[in-house]
């Protein structure tokens, strides 16, 4: 008998509208960001994500990629906040740029936008990622179309988002392309190593591979992620996500119809093997300690898996984002042009997965 999912109980923190919402957290707070229209906003949560303030509009700046994991990005750290967005004045593929916005009185009030990228109209295709930490170490990714092909490139900054150093190319496929239109994703380790994942393209498999770097400037091989492979003429237009711990880089990510995780030790030069979790799209990671929580869009909605705990489902909405904390995991997703946030505590979690357990052997 298949397994019945049961959701987890708990009412919606806040509900905004917009599209494309991404959670993150730092210098004591936790950020939402989302857009809708040309309009990317900010809310801020100071209690764990009880509560969120009513959100701030950021300075205009042209026409926002938007979709489908276009749309800003938020990290931030411990003097600053920033958010990253690609737009253009045309819009649409046309034109784009990588612009960061900077606050430094935790999201109140923003500075007008800088762009990263030294080739105008390199971002236009809209993807990109963004990663923190405390120290004020952030790192914005991106795939280029500066030259025939897509690239990945990426830009940094060492002083909390203040100034920026020039674009570094990352990563360039053997087959002069990597795949078109699935996002980047990025993260800092607590050593500062920074890892970037994205979906290759050689010979027809567009399979997740991951590159390290120790400063930002110099980047190591790419680590294919798992043992399989996925032989497809089109892009999925799925990136997965990635975390990176004092030991190890995490990544959940898809290939076909089935979602996976991988964990690469820091500095590995071998593909890890993979764990499979099951069927589903746009996976997002997030990390807590050594807790790991996952979360992906299924038919039925947003599912939560919370570190040592089963698949719960917690509602209709597809794109969700996702932070990890001692006693809750926040989720942030949309549904019908609308951005909700859910808090789950992990004891409610744990609840809903010793009732599915109950209910697989009621039905033997």
């Amino acid at each position: 008998m298949p397994a019945v999912l049961v959701a987890a109980a708990a009412a919606a923190v806040a509900t905004f509208a917009g599209l494309q919402p991404q959670l993150a957290s730092g210098g004591g707070a936790i950020y939402l960001t989302f857009a809708a229209d040309n309009v990317v906003s900010v809310a801020r949560s100071t209690d764990a994500g009880a509560t969120f303030t009513a959100p701030v509009a950021l300075p205009a700046a042209g026409a926002l990629s938007l979709g489908r994991r276009r749309g800003p990005r938020v990290a931030a750290t411990a003097q600053a906040v920033v958010v990253a967005a690609i737009a253009g004045a045309q819009g649409g593929g046309a034109d784009g740029d990588v612009l960061v916005y900077r606050s430094t009185d935790q999201g109140r009030t923003w500075a007008a936008p800088v762009v990263v990228n030294d080739v105008p109209g390199a971002a236009r295709e809209g993807m990109h990622g963004v990663a923190a930490t405390d120290a004020g170490l952030i790192v914005v990714a991106w795939l280029d179309l500066r030259q025939k092909g897509t690239r990945i490139y990426a830009a940094r900054s060492s002083d909390h988002g203040a100034t920026w150093s020039a674009d570094t190319l990352v990563y360039t496929a053997p087959s002069g392309s990597v795949c078109e239109c699935c996002h980047p994703s990025v993260a800092i380790g607590p050593d500062g190593r920074i890892a970037i994942m994205f979906r290759n393209q050689i010979d027809g498999r567009r399979d997740l591979y991951v590159v390290e770097s120790r400063d930002g400037v110099t980047f190591g091989p790419a680590i294919k992620q798992g043992r399989g492979s996925w032989t497809l003429e089109a892009c999925p237009m799925d990136g997965g996500a990635l975390v990176a711990g004092a030991a190890s880089t995490d990544a959940v990510w898809r290939r076909e119809a089935t979602l996976y995780t991988t964990s690469t030790a820091a500095g590995a030069a071998i593909s890890p093997v993979e764990t499979e979790i099951g069927p589903g799209q746009d996976p997002v990671i997030a990390l807590d300690g050594t807790r790991l929580d996952l979360a992906w869009t299924a038919a039925e909605g947003i599912v939560l898996r919370q570190a040592g705990g089963r698949p719960v489902p917690i509602g209709p909405g597809r794109f969700a984002s996702i932070v990890a904390l001692p006693a809750s995991t926040l989720v942030a997703y949309e549904h019908d042009r609308q951005v909700t946030i859910q808090r789950i505590a992990r004891e409610m979690a744990g609840r809903a997965s010793a009732a599915m357990a109950g209910a697989r052997r009621a039905g033997g």
